[in-house]
């Protein structure tokens, strides 16, 4: 048995996924953010899903690359009448970088969408390895800019999560190195035990039935990002499904979840693979 597979065998028999209730994790990874190397490896995580707000993580390097995000706090945009709201009153406030990330706000992921454009998003995302790099949208309705990566057409996998992250904390993507620094700093912080860190992104939504409709009873959940505790460096995605109809975000009960399982997690990674991201 690999040390990837004995480490996802150990973790799985000691009960140590600790999963919110009606939740199924569909994927988990952990990779050494120097060397590449995955560490673990649970659940089909091959498969392409929507993004959901965790692109604004590939988005904001993006945006600064172009210009259009200018620092932490610039550009600060106003809300409109008939931007997207759903978010609630955070979402009706002036938002700049570090405020977009931290309440997600939609409607300032379609303001840099459309300054930058369909074709221009599909050549970065080429470029990052990014999944598909469609930025269509809904067959016929043209709204790519506003919805692409929310249950429409762009799709990436878990594995493809990974690999773009490992690059961004190595400032290895093909943009300037402002451009990955400014979004690593941006990114929300969160505290996990044991003297870990974590920054990274939630990101929340609803697959679609066969009649093209919401399945709100089955919202998937993300969390991707990175952790670091002294000279330890680890990227990791994951990946939930709800089983019924929750309060709250996916996003946000898979990020719960992941932090209090990542001391875990980490200790019982091997320190090396026989697996690597593929770059």
């Amino acid at each position: 048995m690999t040390t990837l597979r004995l480490a996802s065998a150990c973790l799985l028999s000691a009960g140590l996924f600790s999963l919110p209730s009606h939740a199924a994790t569909l994927c988990t990874l952990l990779a050494d953010a120097k060397s590449g190397d995955i560490l673990l490896q649970q659940g089909s995580c091959e498969q392409r899903y929507t993004p959901a707000s965790t692109f604004k993580l590939p988005l904001s390097v993006m945006g600064f690359d172009s210009g259009f995000l200018l620092s932490e706090h610039q550009p600060a945009l106003p809300y409109r009448n008939g931007d997207v709201d759903w978010g609630g009153d955070n979402w009706k406030q002036p938002t700049d970088p570090v405020r977009w990330l931290k309440y997600s706000v939609v409607w300032y992921s379609q303001r840099i969408a459309q300054a930058l454009g369909e074709a221009r998003l599909s050549r970065y995302a080429d470029a990052f390895g990014y999944g598909n790099a469609d930025f269509s949208g809904d067959p016929g309705k043209h709204n790519g800019l506003e919805r692409a990566w929310i249950a429409s057409s762009l799709q990436v996998s878990p594995l493809e999560q990974l690999a773009f992250l490992r690059k961004l904390v190595n400032l290895e993507l093909p943009v300037s190195k402002r451009a990955q620094e400014l979004t690593m700093k941006i990114a929300e912080a969160s505290a996990a035990a044991d003297g870990w860190q974590a920054h990274g992104k939630t990101g929340m939504a609803y697959p679609r039935k066969a009649d093209g409709e919401f399945d709100e009873e089955h919202p998937y959940g993300w969390y991707v990002g990175w952790a670091n505790k002294g000279e330890r460096s680890l990227v990791f995605v994951r990946l939930i499904q709800d089983d019924k109809k929750e309060p709250g975000t996916a996003g946000v009960r898979s990020r719960a979840a992941f932090l209090e399982e990542l001391p875990a997690l980490a200790a019982a990674a091997a320190p090396a693979s026989a697996q690597s991201i593929s770059r």
